[in-house]
C-alpha cells in the first residue's frame, strides 16, 4: 500500500501503481475531481480513498521527521549503506527508549 499526499494523485502514478498491484490511498485534488465531474460520465468513477489507511501516514510522517533530527541520518553523511543502516538502528533505539 502507498499512502502519499495530493502531489502524487495524477493518472499516471494511479495507473503505474495499479499495473505492479499497489493499492494505493492518495487523495483526490480538487481541480482533479472538478475535471472528472465536467466531463460527466466519460470523466469515470473517483478513486477509492480509505480514509482510516491515510492516517496512519501521519504517524510515519512524524517519525521520519525525528529521524531528520539525526544530522548523520538527514545529510546521508555516512559513506556506506551499512554504516547509514546502522544509524538508523541506533536513532531508533533512542526514539523508542525516549517514550
Amino acid at each position: 500500500m502507498v499512502l502519499a499526499d495530493k502531489a502524487y494523485s495524477s493518472r499516471a502514478i494511479r495507473d503505474h501503481l495499479r499495473r505492479r498491484g499497489i493499492r494505493a490511498v492518495i487523495p483526490e485534488r480538487a481541480d482533479q475531481q472538478a475535471n472528472r465531474r465536467q466531463r460527466g460520465q466519460a470523466g469515470g468513477r473517483p478513486p477509492a480513498f480509505d480514509r482510516e489507511a491515510y492516517k496512519q501516514r501521519n504517524t510515519v510522517e512524524r517519525c521520519i521527521n525525528r529521524l531528520k533530527q539525526w544530522r548523520g541520518i538527514a545529510t546521508r553523511y555516512e559513506k556506506t549503506a551499512t554504516i547509514y543502516l546502522a544509524g538508523l538502528h541506533i536513532a531508533g533505539i533512542f526514539l523508542w527508549s525516549a517514550r
